[in-house]
Parts: structure tokens; sequence; C-alpha cells
């Protein structure tokens, strides 16, 4: 009779606390199915209930992750048209504009020369925008073929920085250019490797503090191409790094600089698709952007 008092007293604590513990795992599980994400089932036991709650904590995590990422794409999907119509929507309403006065005013020729070239500013900045919407799209429906040649990507390099340099006076900057050897060779897609060099270069330019001096690297190692850009920003960068990889993000928020804002969007597809690395370093006003591209085609 002793051993079974003593069998009671042990067992049935021990089978409450077990009951206690599987109400708790239910009562947890039923909160995440009625969408509240946020609970987590506190367990810190070893045995197989323990097990239980920390997968369905796993499932929550995981339903957690995807319904932020879910969000996320539809707040980007919202800019991308909010951003478009507003970029589109600015030089259209310019061009009416002139064109209307052109139609309206007798004019004389110089200033109708001015108005005409302004006309084409403007027809440009559209026609670069929507070029641009149309290389993200491809990429990002991956039905971009790359066309890989042998390519000397320090020559490549120097005539992209000697294109740009024609607009560089405007805001008194100056790029100083430091290329390890000539040649450096790699398998690439000499066209869109330029319009990555481009891009960079370009958005160095825009967003640089007038008066200073953009740096370009160019290395190789064994296997790589060694790439980095490095600028003075002149706005403040008070946002991740990883954001202006995003479709539309601008270091200056603005929106005062010219661009699509898709720049550093479309240069990490382009990197991504060579199967190569690309990341950003702010420190402080300093901003970096280094590439790693392989020399060879990674199949």
């Amino acid at each position: 009779m002793l051993y079974v008092l003593l069998y009671v007293l042990f067992l049935v604590p021990y089978i409450l606390s077990k009951l206690g513990r599987f109400i708790t795992i239910i009562n947890g599980s039923k909160e995440i199915a009625e969408g509240k994400i946020q609970s987590t089932i506190q367990d810190t036991g070893k045995d197989a209930l323990s097990k239980l709650a920390g997968y369905i904590n796993n499932m929550k995590a995981g339903y957690q992750s995807a319904l932020e990422n879910q969000m996320k794409s539809e707040r980007l999907k919202t800019e991308l048209i909010t951003n478009v119509s507003h970029d589109l929507k600015t030089p259209l309403t310019s061009i009416i504009n002139y064109v209307d006065l052109l139609k309206k005013e007798e004019l004389s020729t110089e200033t109708t020369r001015a108005y005409i070239e302004i006309l084409d500013r403007k027809a440009l900045r559209m026609k670069l925008l929507i070029e641009d919407l149309f290389e993200i799209s491809k990429m990002a429906s991956g039905t971009v073929e790359l066309d890989i040649e042998y390519v000397d990507v320090a020559t490549l390099l120097t005539q992209a920085i000697a294109e740009s340099n024609t607009s560089m006076g405007q805001a008194s900057l100056v790029i100083r250019e430091r290329i390890a050897k000539f040649p450096i060779h790699a398998h690439l897609d000499g066209n869109k490797i330029w319009r990555v060099f481009e891009n960079l270069i370009g958005n160095a330019q825009k967003y640089s503090l007038p008066g200073t001096r953009i740096y370009i690297y160019l290395d190789e190692s064994d296997d790589l191409v060694l790439f980095k850009i490095q600028n003075t920003a002149a706005y403040e960068i008070d946002f991740a790094a990883e954001e202006l990889f995003e479709r539309f993000k601008r270091a200056d928020e603005s929106r005062q600089t010219e661009g699509s804002g898709l720049g550093l969007s479309i240069v990490k597809s382009i990197v991504e698709l060579h199967s190569g690395e690309i990341k950003i370093e702010i420190h402080g006003d300093q901003f970096n952007v280094i590439l790693h591209l392989p020399k060879q085609r990674l199949i």
C-alpha cells in the first residue's frame, strides 16, 4: 500500500506537469494558427514535448519570415508604381509645356533652340528610364543571356572613365584611377560589364560632394577581377547599405538628382549573372562599392 501511495505521489505531479506543458503547446499552436505570429511557445525541457514546441516555433519563424518578405514585396511594388509614375510624369510634363510654348508663342531662334535642347534632354531622360525598366524586367524574369568574351577589363574601365570625364566639370569632381596592371583579362560579357562601370561611375558623379575626388581601383588575383570605387557622399546615408540595391532606392531621397534609381539594382543583377559578388561599405561619408568577378565563366 505504501508503494502504491508513493507511486501515486510521484506519478500524479509528473503527469500533471506533462499535461500542463501539452496544454501550453496546444494554446501556443492555436495562437499561431489565429495569426498571432509574435507568440512563442516557452519550453526549456529536453524531451519529446520540448522538441515539438521547438518545431512549432521554427514553423512560426518561417511563416513570419515569409509574411515579412511578402509584405516587403508588396511595398516595393507599390513604390515601383509610384516612382515610375513620378519619374515619367516629371519630364513628360516639361515636354508638354515646352511644346505648347513652341506652338503658341513667336519665339526668337535662340529661345527656340534653348527650348529644343530642354526637350531633347527631357526626352532622353524618359528614354533612359524606360530602358532601365526593360533591363531590370528582363533580368528579373531570367531571360538575359550573356555574350561571354575574353575581355581586357583594364582597357574597358579606362574607356568608361574617359567617357565619363566629359561631364565631370559640372560638379568640379576629379577621378583618380589606380589600375594595377595592363592587361587584366577575364571571360566576361564586355557590354554588360561596361554597363556596370558606367552605372557605378555615374552614381558616384551624381551623389558625390562637389569638389571631392572619386577613386577607382582595379586589380586581380589568381581567380578574380577586383574592382572598387570610392567617393565622398553629398547626402547623409541613414539607412542600411543593402537597401541601396532595392529598385528606385536613392541616396538622395528628396529625388533632386536625375536618374531612375535602378542603377545599383541593375549592377547587382549583372554581377550575379557573372557569378560575382558585390557589396557596399559605408564609413561615415565615405561610400565604397566593391566587386569581385570570376575570371573564368562558372557553369
